[in-house]
């Protein structure tokens, strides 16, 4: 086994020493070894590791699920059934985010459709952002129902 200091376990997992310690400080890595004065060192199996971790987190995975993931992925007992739930739980949670980032979107779109754009102060989306959310209909497509449709909002 191959022990390295955290400057080179950063080069060999292509994670940055402050992603390393963040990953320690959160658990997603166990502590590390420290040398008599304190430096910490890494091997092999913290590197690969530290390579699993950014992958699932492209994947859209929660740090709290990254640490499942983590845990699931050292148990060979494991059920693969286990991590499938946990993938399509995501796929569902990506899938949301997804449809709320649309719903954004058009609005910005019709926004924009609708301003001028020239000299005139006048401008839609300054006053949808200005608008009083206490007093009127909300105005934001972030928010989804429970079914997952799209809310109505004042510029549809």
């Amino acid at each position: 086994m191959q022990v390295m200091n955290i400057g080179q376990a950063a080069d060999e997992s292509g994670v940055s020493a402050k992603m390393i310690r963040h990953c320690e400080q959160v658990g997603l890595l166990p502590a590390a070894r420290r040398t008599e004065s304190g430096y910490r060192q890494y091997g092999d199996n913290e590197v690969h590791t530290l390579r699993f971790i950014p992958q699932a987190r492209d994947l859209g995975f929660s740090i709290a699920e990254i640490t499942e993931l983590v845990s699931l992925w050292h148990n060979r007992r494991r059920s693969s059934r286990v991590v499938k739930a946990l993938a399509e739980a995501n796929i569902e949670a990506l899938e949301s985010k997804a449809q709320e980032l649309l719903a954004m979107k058009a609005t910005l779109e019709h926004l924009v459709r609708c301003c001028h754009g020239d000299e005139r102060p006048d401008c839609p989306i300054i006053d949808m952002l200005a608008a009083d959310s206490s007093m009127s209909p909300p105005m934001s497509t972030r928010s989804l129902e429970r079914d997952g449709r799209r809310k109505k909002t004042q510029f549809q």
